[in-house]
């Protein structure tokens, strides 16, 4: 089976400069998690997914570091910490998208989004093809399609 077959096509997207409160609203009212954010010539610049906004409401650790005699040695990039920082405090879309996008072509097999989902811990997946969105794939539909099978057999 393709991944055509199982994606939602009617996919919600949201802009970068989207509020944070906007995107969580959109995810609840449609019952998603997670939202593409697409820029102006519809591009898929990043996603925001339910652990995105989850994320904003940990406390945030101050950078890590080793400490040697007298000097510290730190264990992040201060460029790492002020993206953290970012994402916690952030109110637009762009401030807590996840980047790059991990993505999937439609005539590519269940098999391999579901070893891409595992392997890199992504959910849910845009399909791209080319350079345009159309669609969406979600642990669920995998869910979903393995019921129907499944149910199809007994």
């Amino acid at each position: 089976m393709k991944v055509r077959d199982i994606m939602t096509t009617a996919v919600v997207t949201v802009q970068p400069g989207d509020s944070v409160n906007r995107v969580a609203r959109l995810m609840e009212e449609r019952g998603v998690n997670g939202l593409p954010v697409a820029d102006e010539a519809g591009k898929v610049v990043g996603i925001i997914t339910e652990l995105d906004l989850i994320l904003r409401n940990t406390r945030l650790e101050p950078p890590a570091f080793f400490q040697i005699l007298d000097g510290r040695i730190p264990l992040e990039t201060p460029s790492h910490f002020r993206k953290r920082m970012r994402h916690m405090l952030g109110t637009e879309a762009r401030d807590v998208m996840s980047e790059p996008v991990i993505s999937i072509a439609p005539d590519q097999d269940v098999e391999d989004l579901a070893e891409l989902m595992t392997k890199r811990r992504v959910n849910p997946v845009p399909v791209i093809d080319g350079d345009r969105l159309v669609g969406i794939v979600s642990r669920t539909d995998i869910v979903h399609m393995m019921a129907h099978d499944l149910g199809t057999s007994e």
